[in-house]
């Protein structure tokens, strides 16, 4: 009769290991342990979301200001806040960010990055991570007034392919400035240094602000630096579309890029 014991195949040595050496458990072997024990991995998930939090939260702490100041900026004229409220009113964020990125290709098509204090008067800000149209945050002072009249007016006159709707209708809208002193006094309670001056003369400085050869055209200059002082639309009176490109022109003027140097400890 033949011998059957040695009928049995033999053991393959990664069971056995080599020799009488076991074999060594890998990382991935180990991990099976949280795989398979739903408990463990929400403890684990937690206490990994835990410290990446007081990594990134607690520094803020003693930060007396997150926001690097920068030369040049100020509060928003009456006007350009009026055009800038328009702006958000008209749903203009939806497609278009204020917000240009540090990559190579945003920096050479919209000009330098932007800066958090660019935005800090802005409630809310207009920074986005989405675009159908191009970035506006450095528009200001690119495209003269007519061409920003007759593109809002009719988009695909100047830009054929464009998909943004008419907004001519807002030339026909007068700006009712009754109220403006009263936006700028609630825009000051949530930290936008206006003074009580400004607030006092705000319906002044929105009417001046079209009006270059007006008397108040320089006081206006000398509370907001770098205001754009002229008849946008070329219409009489106040439009909504004088503030609105009032607002767009100004956009990316008031920082002087060629001197400014970023804090190399933000």
């Amino acid at each position: 009769m033949a011998d059957k014991t040695n009928d049995k195949p033999p053991m393959p040595a990664s069971a056995t290991g080599v020799g009488d050496r076991p074999v060594k458990k890998t990382f991935l072997d180990r991990h099976k342990v949280l795989e398979k024990n739903a408990t463990l991995l929400l403890v684990a998930s937690f206490a990994v979301v835990t410290v990446g939090g007081i990594v990134e939260i607690a520094p803020l702490f003693y930060l007396e200001n997150t926001i690097e100041e920068v030369e040049g900026m100020r509060p928003y004229s009456p006007l350009e806040l009026a055009g800038r409220d328009i702006y958000v009113r008209e749903g203009c964020y939806v497609c278009h960010s204020q917000m240009i990125r540090p990559m190579r290709d945003e920096v050479e098509r919209y000009g330098h990055y932007s800066l958090a204090a660019e935005s800090m008067y802005d409630h809310p800000f207009q920074w986005g991570s989405k675009r159908t149209g191009p970035d506006l945050a450095r528009v200001g002072g690119r495209y003269s007034d007519e061409w920003h009249v007759l593109h809002l007016t009719d988009p695909q006159s100047v830009v054929p392919e464009s998909v943004m709707p008419k907004y001519g209708y807002l030339t026909d809208r007068m700006v009712d400035a009754e109220h403006i002193d009263d936006l700028l006094a609630t825009h000051a309670m949530v930290g936008v240094p206006y003074t009580e001056e400004m607030i006092q003369t705000a319906s002044v400085d929105f009417a001046a602000q079209i009006d270059p050869f007006g008397e108040g055209a320089d006081a206006l200059l000398e509370r907001y630096p770098g205001a754009q002082v002229r008849n946008f639309d070329g219409q009489p009176g106040v439009s909504e579309m004088d503030a609105l490109v009032a607002y767009l022109q100004m956009l990316g003027t008031l920082v002087d890029f060629t001197t400014f140097t970023p804090d190399a400890s933000r």
